[in-house]
């Protein structure tokens, strides 16, 4: 009987588990210390550079056939390649294959210290994106500084791993 007790319990668990929700389109905000987020300002985001990059991110990529699709994990890297001053990001958006929204990664506008990071990861589960997938960030400082915005894309077949990078450029200044 006991046996049995236990096992009800355990289904339950796993029941209740799979109810959670699971919205992949809310915000979400990976890595982004407390600090580094920037109040709300009636003013908008107004800096005196400020530009729009597009990374394309492979969150899956064609193998042998058009019909066979391998997943993949890509990861967002955005860095303040300055010693000295902070850059501002304003939105990151993911966009997929179509050019829909998918979802934004950040509520507010954040800062980026003199040689910090900040990583958002696509994970192989995720297949929103799809092979043409995007993102779209807006940024901006107080100095010409020059950040790097890379897309990191790592798979496993089998025995064989692979890797290539993807380097983002500026759409609008």
């Amino acid at each position: 009987m006991r046996y049995l007790q236990r096992l009800m319990y355990f289904l339950i668990c796993i029941v209740l588990w799979s109810c959670v929700e699971k919205n992949p389109n809310k915000e979400v905000e990976q890595g982004i210390l407390k600090e580094n987020k920037m109040p709300l300002s009636e003013d908008g985001f107004n800096y005196p550079i400020k530009k729009e990059v597009y990374v394309p991110i492979y969150s899956d990529i064609y193998n042998k056939t058009k019909d066979f699709r391998f997943q993949l994990t890509a990861t967002l890297s955005i860095r303040n390649t300055s010693p000295r001053d902070s850059v501002f990001i304003k939105n990151v958006d993911y966009y997929n294959t179509s050019g829909d929204f998918v979802r934004g990664y950040i509520q507010q506008p954040i800062f980026l210290k003199p040689l910090e990071s900040i990583e958002y990861v696509i994970e192989e589960e995720d297949t929103t994106g799809g092979s043409g997938a995007n993102f779209l960030i807006t940024w901006g400082s107080n100095t010409n500084v020059k950040p790097l915005f890379q897309g990191v894309m790592v798979g496993v077949s089998g025995q064989q791993g692979f890797s290539f990078t993807t380097e983002g450029i500026t759409v609008s200044e």
